[in-house]
């Protein structure tokens, strides 16, 4: 894990130092164009998902590995097998919908996957030896995007769990994702349009922000109700 840390780190790193040196040529700072105010909807839509999968994950495998003795098959792990590096792509594409060039899209794409998906083939070659059960898993479960099937015929607190006391664990992490990237987003819509465009477009956000606060509600309500049963 802390080797897994420390490269995560320099790879942070070296993408803060690019961005800084070169910001002209990494965000979107140019003149808005149609797909502009669509594109941050999606991208803020993204983040807070990805956070959700993240934070659900995270706080699930903490309650039901077992110290890794377990093969966890249920909540999040039910709709894919990895929804913790599902969480990173989504936060991923959200920072770049909302901040950044289009181009680099495939730059972050490709990082991931040489990132990611090596470590996910590391990790399942471990677990394939760790549990017999696992093989009738993989045939069930995708490996990191789930089915639109998945999805929507199930209730989202089947397959997302989520208690406040995982959420207290990562709020540190969410809030500073999201509020430099509002921050960032903000500077260069106010450079662009001024601050009366700026205040129309923040409340869409706020919007969605508030949409997913009542998602985060509804999902842990639902998850404390399926405890007492």
């Amino acid at each position: 894990m802390k080797k897994r840390l420390k490269v995560n780190g320099v790879i942070i790193a070296l993408a803060v130092f690019l961005i800084a040196a070169f910001p002209k040529f990494f965000l979107r700072w140019s003149e808005p164009e149609p797909w502009g105010e669509i594109a941050e909807i999606f991208g803020i839509t993204f983040i807070l998902l990805g956070q959700l999968f993240r934070t659900s994950a995270r706080g699930y495998k903490s309650e039901h590995s077992g110290e890794g003795q377990l093969l966890i098959q249920g909540g999040p792990y039910s709709l894919v097998r990895n929804p913790m590096y599902l969480g990173i792509l989504l936060v991923g594409l959200g920072v770049i919908l909302m901040l950044f060039e289009w181009w680099v899209v495939s730059i972050f794409l490709l990082v991931f996957i040489v990132r990611y998906i090596l470590l996910i083939f590391k990790e399942e070659k471990k677990l394939l030896t760790l549990f017999p059960e696992y093989p009738r898993y993989c045939s069930r479960v995708p490996r990191i995007l789930p089915s639109l099937s998945a999805l929507l015929d199930r209730d989202v607190a089947e397959y997302l769990p989520l208690r406040p006391r995982w959420l207290k664990r990562e709020t540190g992490a969410v809030l500073t994702v999201l509020l430099i990237t509002l921050l960032l987003e903000s500077l260069g819509d106010i450079k662009r349009e001024g601050l009366g465009a700026y205040f129309k477009e923040s409340i869409g956000i706020a919007l969605i922000i508030l949409l997913f606060a009542g998602l985060y509600i509804y999902v842990s309500r639902r998850t404390g109700e399926s405890d007492k049963r």
